[in-house]
């Protein structure tokens, strides 16, 4: 009878192994969400720098008693040109949408909007991504409901679709609504 050496047994066992890792990590619940560490909590600090004609917006605008979403964007960003029809119908119901453009250069972000249409109330741009960072932005597009005191009521990473509007943006809307 052949002996079975033990570096034979681990190919299969590694093998088991990452199998049961990789069912058991995609059979969560959660798998499609990160949590925030800023829901719960009064957004941080705004600091912006001008984008285009307009100031941009300031701590004072995300405690002016109106709920509001604030969208992470970035020209170079594939899914922000996805979501950015969905945006534009946000914004002809009247949602207030505030624009940060993320490390971006400011002549490709205009030239993007010019383009595809600017959905934003007021926007300002995060050339160094430092507002990001106190934010906890994990990458753009990156979607924030905001209630009216300035409290951080989700964040959603990722492109807006419908279905996320529905399950997870219109109703943190409400519950900010509700505050």
């Amino acid at each position: 009878m052949a002996k079975i050496k033990p570096l034979m047994l681990l190919p299969p066992v590694l093998f088991v192994g990452l199998a049961a890792l990789f069912y058991f990590g995609n059979t969560r619940e959660d798998r499609n969400t990160l949590p925030s560490a800023r829901e719960g909590q009064v957004a941080p600090a705004v600091v912006l720098t001008q984008l285009g004609d307009d100031a941009p917006f300031s701590d004072a605008t995300l405690r002016d008693g109106e709920v509001k979403l604030l969208n992470y964007w970035a020209s170079w960003c594939a899914p922000c040109r996805a979501e950015h029809p969905l945006l534009e119908e946000l914004q002809a119901e009247g949602i207030p949408i505030y624009g940060v453009n993320y490390r971006d250069d400011p002549g490709r972000a205009m030239a993007f909007l010019d383009e595809l249409g600017n959905p934003f109330t007021a926007m300002g741009a995060d050339g160094a991504g430092r507002m990001a960072l106190d934010w906890g932005l994990y990458g753009v597009p990156e979607t924030y409901v905001i209630a009216g005191d300035g409290t951080v009521m989700l964040r959603f990473a990722g492109p807006l679709t419908e279905a996320v509007m529905e399950n997870r943006i219109r109703p943190a809307m409400a519950e900010a609504a509700a505050r």
